[in-house]
């Protein structure tokens, strides 16, 4: 098992991100789905379990060639298949990723408290002694890019260059954290993920949960660049108009992964 704490600190409240998150949720998707893989929406409902009320999401996650090289090595073609189960009772949130194939060999648990500070709360998440001494903190820079893939690299999610034109928000500057902490009236908040990975496959354990975080660390951070550079498409939306737009994503994500992926195929036919 491996434990790592990472805190994103963002120029934007908690009752902000709250939307915009949902907001870079619903786009990113449609940015990892076609050709057959991508995001598939099972359910996106509210939920009341022991006096905790959210919204509940099950999804699936076709990866096919998305997955590094040493998982798709080791495992069956048919079992790149990944459960996401997230339960979002905003300011806090849980989701719990597991693969079919591995059963409870693997799970990847990501728990998150939004909280509006900088990043100081030792431990925010409760952890009892054994806990902490497993934790490491790690803390993600939205205006540091040296994680992105150059390949990736966008100048319009780049928060270095952005500047928004209804917030005044942006650039980030080098120092830009040191100036939020120095102004009170400016929105800030910081989102406080607990990376709890398990992969228990003797010989690959300690070397694949090593990789997940590393991967996790380079996923928060682009995400959460993404997120900043949309506030301009996001920060007038209600949540009414967020739940309007994630169905219209589950339509979108439906059609990309079928009618890409018939095309894939046909294309894959016509090679052959």
């Amino acid at each position: 098992m491996l434990i790592k704490e990472f805190r994103i600190v963002l120029p934007v409240s908690v009752e902000e991100y709250k939307v915009g998150q949902l907001y870079a949720v619903a786009e990113a998707s449609k940015g990892e789905t076609g050709g057959g893989e991508g995001v598939e929406v099972l359910c996106n409902e509210p939920y009341e379990k022991d006096g905790e009320k959210g919204q509940y999401t099950h999804k699936l996650y076709y990866l096919k060639s998305k997955v590094p090289d040493i998982l798709a090595t080791i495992a069956p073609k048919d079992s790149l298949l990944v459960k996401e189960e997230a339960w979002n009772a905003y300011p806090y949130c849980k989701t719990v990723i597991t693969n079919i194939y591995m059963k409870e060999k693997f799970t990847l648990t990501i728990q998150t408290w939004h909280k509006p500070d900088m990043g100081e709360q030792e431990n925010v998440h409760g952890l009892d002694k054994s806990q902490l001494d497993k934790r490491t903190v790690v803390d993600i820079d939205i205006a540091d890019g040296s994680c992105i893939n150059p390949k990736e690299y966008n100048p319009d999610h780049d928060p270095t260059i952005f500047k928004s034109t209804k917030t005044g928000r942006g650039p980030l500057g080098p120092n830009w954290k040191k100036e939020l902490a120095a102004n009170p009236d400016c929105p800030h908040m910081c989102a406080y993920k607990l990376v709890t990975v398990e992969f228990k496959w003797f010989g690959l354990q300690g070397t694949v949960e090593n990789m997940i975080q590393k991967v996790e660390k380079r996923l928060f951070n682009q995400f959460h660049r993404q997120l900043f550079c949309w506030i301009d498409q996001w920060i007038d939306l209600s949540m009414d108009d967020i739940r309007r737009k994630e169905e219209e994503t589950k339509q979108e994500l439906d059609q990309m992964r079928v009618t890409e992926g018939r095309k894939g195929m046909g294309a894959n036919d016509d090679a052959n």
